[in-house]
């Protein structure tokens, strides 16, 4: 004879069981906070976030300007390095704070010949994947920094390592890579490339495609033009549900050419706005006449759209749906 379970019995199991699921998914999520220059705004120089995965594996992307080094409390502990191009508002040539959102920022300090992303290495002995020929030329600056060249590691298209849990792979990105000739080592070669207008090729730049261990899969875009690997690549093989896309214009796609990216290529679920070079916001509301709100506005509603207001983190569950902070 079957056992059953009597109404207040189920109601209790019922109960416990939806109860239970927020602390999980609490603990299920990839943690998402953009580091700007700006609290709880969205500038023109941001360019950095820092995604943290359930396991506790931090990873900092793009550092730029707005990372005031490696002592920036907002920081904690970084796992892993992330570098999309070695130009100078994504390595960091000088540290930026305060001011209007919308207008040029203080420099603190300029990070000339290190840069900010290899000092921010070496400070936090975290790991570097970059592609090109960026690994020989970060693993010499971590080097003049404290750390060790062993830090950097080259990592191609078609290839993936894991760190801490997190897949991370690199994917084509439309876009140029010199390094300033204030980052070459000083001499000849650094005053004739600065005398000449040139800068220093470190092979091609590129996105990234990172996959948690809770599932999520987000794919950075970088600076880069529209590519028929947004669909055969990242869409189809890698199957993005979080994107990261810079929409600035005139050096990366612009808000129409953004919105073509994720409404018909990629189409994910989530979508985070970046590299606006803009003042995009006022006390955290996006402003009427910006690229991000026309960026925003040329979605379709299928899409959610959180944008990168400065230290407020946003949690992210396995299917690329914001469930706080959002």
């Amino acid at each position: 004879m079957g056992k059953f379970l009597s109404a207040p019995l189920i109601a209790a199991a019922f109960l416990m069981t939806f109860t239970a699921a927020p602390s999980w998914a609490a603990a299920n999520t990839v943690k998402v906070t953009p580091l700007g220059s700006l609290a709880g705004e969205f500038c023109n120089r941001d360019r950095a976030i820092v995604f943290e995965d359930p396991n506790g594996t931090r990873i900092l992307y793009d550092a730029g300007r707005t990372v005031r080094g490696s002592a920036d409390a907002r920081l904690g502990n970084i796992d892993v390095v992330l570098l999309s191009s070695v130009h100078d508002d994504h390595i960091g040539d000088r540290i930026v704070e305060g001011g209007p959102c919308g207008s040029a920022t203080t420099t603190v300090a300029s990070t000339k010949p290190i840069s900010n992303t290899a000092q921010i290495a070496a400070d936090k002995d975290a790991e570097v994947y970059v592609g090109g020929e960026m690994s020989r030329f970060l693993g010499n600056r971590i080097a003049a920094a404290g750390g060790s060249a062993s830090q950097a590691h080259t990592l191609r298209p078609g290839a993936t390592a894991i760190d801490g849990g997190v897949e991370i792979s690199v994917v084509m990105a439309i876009h140029s890579n010199g390094v300033n000739s204030g980052f070459v080592a000083a001499g000849d070669l650094s005053a004739d490339l600065a005398a000449s207008g040139l800068t220093a090729y470190t092979g091609p730049d590129h996105g990234y495609i990172l996959k948690f261990t809770n599932g999520l899969v987000v794919y950075l875009t970088a600076d880069t033009g529209h590519t028929s690997d947004m669909k055969l690549i990242v869409k189809d093989f890698y199957h993005p549900k979080l994107v990261v896309i810079n929409m600035g214009d005139v050096f990366s796609m612009g808000p129409r050419e953004a919105a073509f990216a994720i409404n018909h290529l990629i189409k994910p679920r989530s979508v985070i706005p970046e590299h606006a070079n803009e003042g995009a916001t006022s006390d955290g509301v996006v402003l009427g006449g910006t690229k991000t709100e026309a960026f925003i506005d040329l979605l379709d509603a299928k899409f959610s759209v959180h944008v990168p207001l400065s230290d407020i983190t946003m949690e992210f569950n396995g299917q690329g749906k914001c469930v706080a902070g959002c």
